[in-house]
């Protein structure tokens, strides 16, 4: 086992494809070689990001009241959550939502709506509030607002957005298994609308829901497929109400392979901890933040998140650098 983990990060930089077959014997190594494994993982991201960090930030501008069935979240009208469900929020608090992503040294900002698709009004007023979010503030804008079209895309990039994020969740075998109100191959379209258009693409997954090692592969297989700019990587919280309350089969160690199999997959994507990474990393985060290069601060949809001050404490403690201001990444490519 330690002959086929050491290695790793040489021949993904040196631009080779590692196989479904080998990504399953990563998820399936033994806890004893798990720093090992981390060790591999973190060079990739070394080696194309160097020792840089981003902080992104979200504004939950759309709650609750979904006509989606997904089975993870607590938005869904299908369940009975405790959720508090409003239309989109005013111009203003959308640009006071860009003014904590500032103050908490986010380098980016995604408005994010619930429901399907936003309508062309919420576009434009969405589009508005980019336009003077990005005219007057130090930080990137991202939008997550479910199914869009060309059309709306190019009046979001008009006005300032430079990236869209559209996850797929999972692997299109187990996607029925959580949602059944929109399929994977509509996702997938909307995604390469997105990189039609010229924006970037943010796309990642939630882990804990029931997908087996297969599953976990075949995600990062796609993402590399569809050659993703960003990956966020959620980890279930059971919400209760929800079909998955019940699901806890996820542990830190388990949460560290899933990670390390992604940076090993997508060298080139940038890699996001976001919901869940607290409760699932425990006293493993540091570790995780060894292999990811970004971290969603400030909170999550329905949940508040840890305190981005600890965060900060963090980045200080790894000895890395924050990048703020609409900096970008100092990216290396590696071998073709």
């Amino acid at each position: 086992m330690e002959d086929f983990i050491k290695g790793l990060a040489e021949r993904v930089l040196e631009g080779e494809k590692l196989s479904k077959e080998e990504g399953l014997k990563i998820l399936s190594i033994p806890d004893e070689y798990l720093d090992l494994l981390v060790q591999e993982a973190s060079k990739v991201r070394e080696a194309v990001f160097g020792d840089e960090v981003e902080f992104c930030s979200l504004i939950n501008a759309k709650n609750g009241a979904c006509s989606e069935d997904c089975s993870f979240c607590a938005q869904s009208s299908k369940y009975p959550t405790p959720i508090n469900a409003y239309g989109l929020v005013p111009k203003k608090e959308l640009v006071e939502g860009a003014q904590k992503a500032v103050s908490i040294k986010a380098n980016r900002y995604c408005i994010v709506t619930s429901g399907k698709r936003a309508t062309k009004e919420e576009v434009e007023q969405i589009a508005d509030a980019v336009r003077e979010i990005t005219e007057n503030l130090p930080v990137k804008v991202c939008v997550s607002i479910g199914t869009v079209d060309e059309e709306d895309l190019k009046l979001l990039k008009d006005s300032g957005v430079d990236r869209v994020n559209h996850n797929l969740e999972t692997s299109e075998k187990h996607f029925k298994n959580i949602v059944t109100t929109h399929s994977y191959k509509e996702r997938i379209e909307t995604i390469k609308t997105v990189q039609k258009v010229g924006l970037s693409t943010c796309t990642g997954g939630i882990f804990g829901i029931g997908e087996t090692d297969e599953d976990i592969v075949d995600l990062a297989s796609v993402y590399r497929d569809l050659n993703v700019d960003s990956i966020p990587m959620n980890f279930l919280i059971p919400i209760p109400g929800t079909p998955l309350e019940g699901n806890k089969q996820l542990t830190p160690q388990r949460c560290l392979k899933i990670i390390a199999l992604f940076k090993l997959f997508n060298p080139q994507a940038e890699l996001r901890l976001c919901g869940g990474r607290e409760i699932n990393l425990r006293e493993y985060h540091d570790t995780a933040m060894e292999i990811a290069n970004c971290v969603m601060a400030g909170g999550y949809l329905t949940r508040a998140g840890r305190a981005p001050g600890k965060d900060e404490e963090m980045v200080k403690r790894l000895d890395r650098k924050l990048i703020t201001g609409k900096d970008t990444f100092s990216k290396y490519k590696i071998s073709a």
